[in-house]
């Protein structure tokens, strides 16, 4: 029997990290997409901030929310969306435009680098999870185990913090590329200068498409080119979106045939439908503006709620109202009310939409309708106020 001494091992081929040699990855690129996403960030941040606070303030805040104007949050949640669905496509055309620096080798070059590939990956990271949650809330679907509405906020300020932090590493580089004199842009090939602009007005056309079909869900005079939106603004019951159906609530007829409304106070009392109608009926024309960026204009009418509150010995100008649904759950099934809303003349349990009795999907019998104030807090099937 013969034996072999084993030959040399073969050399593994060196590593070598990918090449890319597609124009305008470059930072004149990433910095005039970027500064329109930095924008774009920020006006979510904010507007973002009011609707958290406007849904749940702080206790010290929660008597002193603002009522006009009426259209306020109409305003504020349109344009949360409006600018979170164009941020979409800039996040994409940015990462588009930087990705080959992700593959940079080797891949900590100094404590520098190493905080700059920090800030991108935290920025990256939070800034997709952010927006394509964002996006997924707006068609009300939610695959994964997590509440919603604070882990959006909180990634929010993660995402605030990031870009912050991105800014301040990149800043030599964003200043050097941050106009067409600038010294890093004249050091470019002069050739991609006409590309760069096609890209760029090709980003604002894409940003301007998404808006034009979108934006109709709540400014109602584009409504007729809201065709990619989950929601238009004249379809539904009463000519009005429903987010939140009467089957969805568990709310049925049969559960409303013995309906009263109670009012909780230093007077309780308790009335039926019948009594309600009774009353004096005040008719407003305010939106309904709800948190998935769409809002309708429409005319309500029923029982203001300052004068519900009064009739319990509320105190004028300080009670507070704590309002509770029938709905069977969810996290809205009671709600805050606080002084200046209770005693805004504005502010209504109403009774019909459009001059006709709520269907059973817009709250029938009763419902919560005041200015200024998120939808999912105009509750819907009032059936107790509890004056505080």
């Amino acid at each position: 029997m013969t034996f072999r001494m084993p030959g040399p091992r073969p050399a593994l081929p060196a590593f070598r990290p990918p090449r890319f040699t597609g124009r305008l990855h470059d930072a004149r690129t990433a910095t005039a997409v970027g500064r329109w996403l930095g924008l774009a960030f920020a006006v979510c941040f904010v507007t973002g901030l009011v609707s958290h606070y406007l849904q749940r303030p702080p206790d010290w805040l929660a008597d002193r929310l603002p009522t006009r104007p009426v259209w306020g949050y109409a305003l504020n949640q349109g344009l949360h969306v409006a600018t979170g669905l164009a941020a979409i496509v800039l996040l994409l055309v940015k990462l588009w435009a930087v990705y080959p620096r992700l593959f940079v080798w080797p891949p900590v070059r100094s404590v520098r680098h190493a905080l700059e590939r920090l800030s991108v990956a935290l920025l990256v990271a939070s800034a997709v999870f952010e927006l394509f949650t964002g996006l997924l809330n707006i068609v009300e679907w939610y695959p994964w185990p997590f509440a919603f509405v604070p882990v959006h906020f909180a990634v929010a300020w993660v995402v605030t913090g990031s870009v912050l932090l991105h800014v301040a590493v990149k800043a030599p580089e964003i200043r050097d590329h941050w106009g067409r004199s600038s010294a890093g842009t004249r050091s470019l090939p002069a050739e991609d200068a006409v590309d760069r602009r096609s890209l760029l007005l090709a980003t604002g056309g894409a940003v301007g498409v998404v808006t034009l079909t979108t934006v109709g869900q709540s400014f109602t005079p584009l409504k007729a080119f809201d065709v990619l939106a989950p929601r238009h603004p004249d379809h539904g019951p009463q000519g009005l979106p429903v987010n939140r159906t009467a089957g969805a609530a568990g709310v049925s007829v049969q559960a409303l045939r013995q309906w009263r409304l109670e009012v909780a106070g230093p007077r309780p009392y308790v009335l039926t439908l019948d009594a309600l109608r009774a009353m004096p009926q005040t008719r407003v024309r305010l939106p309904i503006a709800c948190v998935e960026g769409w809002s309708v204009d429409a005319d309500w009418a029923g029982v203001q709620v300052r004068e519900l509150v009064a009739r319990a010995g509320g105190r004028p100008g300080t009670a507070a109202v704590r309002v509770t649904s029938l709905e069977l759950s969810g996290a809205y099934r009671v709600t805050e009310m606080g002084a200046d809303y209770v005693a805004d003349p504005l502010s209504l349990l109403a009774l019909t939409l459009n001059g006709q009795v709520l269907s059973l999907d817009h709250g029938f019998p009763a419902r919560i309708i005041a200015p200024n104030r998120p939808g999912v807090l105009q509750t819907k099937w009032v059936h107790r106020l509890e004056v505080r």
